[in-house]
């Protein structure tokens, strides 16, 4: 990833290879600063957090605690965590109460540490501003994390600049990825699905983000993640460049 030019790794903690319990955050550390990167922290996305059985609620708590320690070890700064919807039989007031619940909890360990929490928005149960504020506006220690590609499934229009207008301030990372809409959350190069990549960036960048983007593109060919990274460096570059010259224009006007 060095050798790509990228500037962090965005390490997900989940078994068979990586699990917390299996790692070393001192060798990783050691690396990562031989390489010159940062990491953010990426957490397994089943994790039954909202679980009804309380046994296994804590049990998720738990590992994520776990999860917590490790990436304090390798310097991560954030962590993220996906809300947890799989109560059958329950309503979603429940299993919003349970998450809210577990994450209350996990923040005090979080504090501890000194790794910062954020909430990524996924297809179907979290993937508008009002359904992320279900769990963002009891939490206000609760970071964002804005996943474009997931932005754009099982909606009529993708929902980025309804999230970002309403929790921009609270947003931490973003993944980024392409897709051809419905339901398949394909994690396609940029380019080769029909999320307006030019347009999301210009989004992020009108509500003051330039921090870490993650190119979460599922390929075994390293030539469509440079690809990607090209792509977004290029764009982000040229809307930053369009945005400075209109500052000059009205300055001059």
């Amino acid at each position: 990833m060095s050798d790509m030019q990228l500037e962090f790794v965005d390490l997900t903690l989940e078994p068979p290879g990586a699990s917390a319990w299996r790692v070393n955050p001192g060798e990783i550390r050691r690396a990562l600063s031989d390489a010159g990167m940062a990491v953010v922290g990426h957490t397994a996305y089943y994790l039954p957090f909202a679980n009804p059985f309380e046994s296994i609620r804590r049990a998720a708590i738990d590992e994520l605690r776990h999860c917590l320690d490790v990436f304090a070890g390798v310097g991560a700064k954030h962590m993220n965590l996906h809300p947890d919807r799989h109560a059958p039989m329950h309503d979603r007031t429940f299993y919003i109460g349970r998450n809210i619940q577990s994450l209350q909890e996990l923040q005090e360990h979080a504090d501890a540490v000194g790794v910062t929490l954020m909430i990524e928005n996924l297809p179907g149960d979290f993937n508008s501003d009002g359904q992320l504020g279900e769990l963002l506006s009891p939490l206000p220690k609760l970071g964002l994390h804005l996943d474009i590609g997931h932005a754009n499934l099982m909606v009529p229009w993708n929902t980025t600049a309804e999230i970002l207008k309403t929790w921009g301030k609270r947003l931490r990372h973003v993944h980024l990825h392409d897709n051809r809409g419905g339901n398949a959350d394909l994690h396609l190069p940029l380019g080769a699905g029909n999320v307006d990549v030019r347009w999301a960036l210009g989004e992020l960048q009108r509500c003051g983000f330039d921090s870490t983007i993650t190119l979460e593109v599922f390929t075994a060919d390293r030539h469509y993640l440079a690809y990607s990274r090209d792509v977004l460096r290029r764009t982000w570059d040229e809307l930053k460049s369009e945005a400075s010259a209109r500052q000059l224009e009205l300055e001059h006007a």
